[in-house]
């Protein structure tokens, strides 16, 4: 059921938080650094976002703690978040040891709810044990005084009947918002209402969406989304983000205020925010989203180059594109044994990716693709 709308404004007037800093941060062959993220924290929080979203821990020492604190020590914690990866309840206690050193104070809980996703990165496709594990991930956050939001990681392609349930039992669990991720971007405006309107329902749920731009409806989606009841939106700045990239802020922002009279944003830093994250993710001056660009089908983790199928809204293939290996600092042997698979060169790769790695390092992080590392394996000599 849609809320009831309020002349002039979209609503319940979404409240809107920014993931340039995890979702972009986490494109293939994308990496900011501490500056890059102060500034860019500085500026959403200027601009009227209320939550930026930065990094990820999975387990100590995470690649993204320096992200983390220049975020902190520029806007402070309270209008920081940060992604908590949850794949068992053993290794959710050392993340959460991570995000407390860090001194993180909202956390989102990334959890796959589709069956493929659930099976991918669970080991398990039961919703018995999805909704075991986010209760016990959702306890153990609430007892050490995390604000908790949990995600449907591939939300959209998860059944009401599995997501509702889960929805529930997160929030009786002591959750304080859930998020729906159009991960795998397939829903039109009307059946995203129709999606959102089931948990919007659920008592006291306070809902956001994190729509993603493969067919060009993040914007539509996340208005769509509000109107059914959602009270948050996550954007990025430019759109950017993994594959066809996500709900871009400036539009998002602007619409809102042309089509629902909505000031409550300070537009004028819009155009400095995009050029400074185009800046810092190297994609240029203008970044475009969508199944044709150069990075829409581009992955720098193992399992989406293994398992195309469970991130892809269309094959790379139907729109004339490919699939591509991006990586700058993140190189993991199993990236190394997908680039070499059928070249014919032979290496070892548990010592020629560490000698590639250190050799990257030296070099400031240049973007390796397929060919580039295929011409590195030739090179190497072994000590």
């Amino acid at each position: 059921m849609a809320a009831t709308e309020i002349p002039g404004t979209v609503p319940g007037s979404p409240r809107i938080s920014d993931a340039t800093l995890r979702d972009s941060a986490h494109m293939a062959g994308v990496e900011f650094g501490p500056k890059d993220a102060a500034a860019i924290a500085s500026l959403l929080v200027r601009t009227g976002v209320e939550l930026v979203e930065v990094g990820m821990v999975s387990g100590p020492d995470s690649k993204d703690a320096d992200l983390v604190l220049a975020t902190h020590e520029e806007i402070g914690p309270e209008r920081s978040m940060t992604l908590v990866v949850v794949r068992d309840r053993r290794q959710v206690a050392t993340a959460l040891d991570e995000a407390a050193r860090l001194g993180v104070r909202h956390i989102m809980y990334s959890i796959p709810t589709s069956e493929q996703h659930a099976a991918l990165k669970l080991g398990s496709s039961s919703a018995k044990f999805l909704t075991a594990l986010a209760r016990s991930a959702i306890t153990q956050a609430k007892e050490r005084g995390f604000h908790v939001t949990f995600s449907g990681e591939d939300g959209a392609r998860t059944p009401a009947e599995r997501l509702v349930p889960y929805v529930s039992a997160g929030f009786e669990a002591g959750a304080d918002r859930f998020r729906l991720a159009e991960t795998v971007a397939q829903l039109s405006p009307w059946q995203m209402e129709e999606v959102i309107g089931r948990l919007t329902a659920l008592d006291g749920a306070e809902i956001e969406i994190h729509s993603h731009h493969m067919l060009g409806m993040a914007v539509a989606n996340s208005l769509a989304a509000v109107r059914a009841g959602a009270r948050w939106i996550s954007a990025t700045v430019g759109g950017i983000g993994e594959r066809g990239g996500n709900a871009p802020l400036a539009e998002l922002l602007t619409a809102l205020r042309v089509m629902h009279g909505d000031t409550r944003f300070d537009l004028t830093h819009l155009t400095e925010l995009s050029r400074l994250a185009l800046r810092g993710a190297g994609l240029g001056d203008a970044f475009q989203s969508g199944p044709t660009t150069p990075h829409a089908f581009a992955y720098e983790l193992p399992g989406q180059l293994s398992n195309p199928e469970a991130y892809e809204t269309l094959p790379a293939e139907l729109v004339g594109n490919q699939r591509e290996l991006r990586v700058r600092r993140r190189l993991t042997p199993a990236l190394v044994r997908w680039a070499l698979a059928d070249s014919g060169i032979d290496v070892d790769v548990d010592a020629f990716t560490p000698w590639l790695t250190e050799r990257q390092e030296r070099a400031g992080g240049p973007l390796l693709d397929r060919d580039a590392i295929r011409k590195a394996a030739v090179d190497f000599q072994p000590a």
